[in-house]
């Protein structure tokens, strides 16, 4: 299986009880919309790149993102404790359909983003989900500017054009383009005597 093929749904955190059970964290914006989730493929800490299909008895709810996992099968406390620290994947085209203004990060990997006010800036290279916010990067000018992804400054996605369409703030590219930014970005050139 290509990993590529998959999302991380969320991780096994550990075992819950004696009966199998498992508190597992879910990475997800709406959890009732996993509770009838059939199956999800495990990244064991020990094979993180071979991933195992389990059958999914239950799947309950216990904080905004956290759940108790029941996997057919697993039974026991001794069955479970393995599984801990797992990394929870599902198939990318099981994917919950979004609103049409909406996206999925790896979607847009790869569009040109467009400032209402600049026009075309960069290519999205990656997104980085921080606890805070989640931050898209792009390559302008040679160096990676970090944009917050909020509904003011991101407003939508074309896929036809495989475009990403923006509000930046006054001076927030600057801030990216001031010599010491650009220092960090470039390899060091040595002068001549």
């Amino acid at each position: 299986m290509n990993l590529d093929d998959y999302y991380q749904l969320g991780s096994i955190v550990k075992p819950h009880g004696l009966r199998g059970l498992m508190v597992a964290f879910l990475d997800v914006d709406d959890l009732d919309a996993y509770r009838k989730v059939k199956s999800v493929l495990l990244a064991l800490p020990t094979a993180p790149d071979k991933l195992v299909p389990y059958a999914v008895e239950r799947i309950q709810p216990q904080t905004e993102d956290r759940v108790l996992l029941k996997l057919k099968g697993i039974d026991t406390i001794e069955a479970a404790e393995p599984l801990r620290n797992a990394i929870l994947y599902r198939a990318l085209a099981e994917l919950p359909e979004l609103d049409e203004d909406q996206f999925y990060f790896h979607d847009v990997i790869g569009f040109t983003v467009v400032d209402e006010q600049l026009g075309e800036l960069g290519v999205v290279e990656a997104f980085y989900e921080m606890t805070q916010q989640d931050l898209m990067a792009m390559r302008y000018k040679g160096v990676e500017v970090l944009i917050p992804v909020v509904d003011e400054l991101v407003s939508h996605a074309d896929e036809d054009e495989k475009k990403l369409y923006v509000t930046l703030p006054d001076g927030l590219l600057d801030v990216y383009l001031t010599p010491a930014s650009r220092e960090r970005d470039e390899p060091d050139e040595f002068e001549k005597p």
